[in-house]
């Protein structure tokens, strides 16, 4: 089984058949699962938010077998991802995706588990200390992509247990949880 880097990559990455998209519905269906699967554990575990079509991607080649996925593949597994709620383009033209390894509902509740956790029950905290500040260090939470953690806050400030507080700077927006 072969490595990149410390992730392990699945039996199925050194079978040159997955590189090229299947004709058989069955066997795509299934080729299409792997590979959904592999995009999401490699980008968790590896906390990479966002996947651009046209630039290099380490899971998009397998030089020991040399095979990389054609443009057409890589669209089919992330629009496949985009279509069960697990990636979003971020351009009308699917040049950039951005990968929900959690969907925004879960990351919500990591928030509130880490405003708990925290003792930030009526406290304020900046954003960028949620992302890059020493409580969020170990946390999924740490070096969260700016526009998902935006978007888990804005669905817990609509359900009213939190006040997000502009600044005069992206820097200095706070939150105020109450929980």
């Amino acid at each position: 089984m072969q490595n990149l880097g410390n992730f392990k990559l699945p039996h199925f990455f050194n079978y040159p058949p997955y590189f090229t998209l299947q004709p058989v519905r069955d066997t795509r269906e299934k080729q299409i699962q792997l590979w959904k699967d592999l995009i999401l554990d490699y980008c968790r575990t590896q906390k990479i938010f966002v996947i651009a079509l046209e630039e290099e991607f380490p899971l998009f080649s397998n030089p020991v077998i040399e095979r990389s996925l054609t443009h057409e593949s890589r669209d089919a597994f992330l629009s496949a991802l985009v279509s069960e709620g697990r990636a979003e383009w971020m351009d009308k033209g699917h040049r950039k995706c951005l990968i929900l390894w959690h969907r925004i509902q879960d990351w919500a509740d990591i928030l509130l588990q880490f405003a708990k956790d925290n003792g930030l029950e009526d406290g304020v905290v900046t954003i960028e200390e949620i992302r890059t500040g020493i409580e969020s260090q170990g946390t999924e939470l740490h070096g969260i992509d700016r526009t998902i953690l935006n978007r888990a806050l804005k669905l817990l400030e609509q359900k009213g247990k939190l006040v997000v507080f502009k600044g005069t700077s992206a820097d200095d927006e706070g939150v105020k949880f109450s929980l």
